[in-house]
């Protein structure tokens, strides 16, 4: 569902400077362009229903309903959806709930301005694309119990 060839992306963050800083950078790309904001996970998912994104950037640690139950929520109703998390650190077990939702890729808020756009290209191109930090926080987690 491309509108002129454009990467259509659902910006959800519940800190307006963050979230109009992401829809800056990605507006600023000629290949991408926002349809979508939303504050909490709640609005995650009707936005997300409204607009069907490409791509689908997802804070973690909002109120209502944190980005992981978004996550779990939209892929649960859209299975195809691709969804990046963005987190602050790597050590959240959010980061693994939302990884075992279905996220599509991981984004760690310090590094936005140098990963976020290369890893949107690359999710909706298919790809994963988990910070190897992150991955590694994954693989311990998963391991226990």
């Amino acid at each position: 569902m491309e509108h002129n060839g454009q990467i259509r992306v659902l910006a959800v963050d519940d800190h307006a400077v963050f979230r109009k800083g992401i829809v800056l950078l990605v507006a600023s790309e000629s290949d991408m362009q926002v349809v979508a904001e939303a504050t909490n996970g709640r609005e995650a998912v009707e936005q997300y229903r409204k607009h069907r994104p490409d791509i689908t950037l997802m804070d973690l640690q909002m109120d209502k309903m944190c980005g992981a139950d978004a996550v779990a929520a939209i892929v649960s109703e859209f299975p195809e959806a691709r969804i990046i998390v963005l987190t602050t650190y790597e050590g959240d077990a959010r980061v693994v709930r939302a990884y075992q939702a279905g996220a599509s890729g991981y984004v760690l808020k310090g590094s936005v301005a140098m990963d976020l756009l290369e890893t949107i290209r690359s999710v909706h191109a298919g790809e994963k694309r988990i910070p190897p930090e992150i991955a590694a926080q994954i693989e311990e987690d998963s391991g226990k119990g």
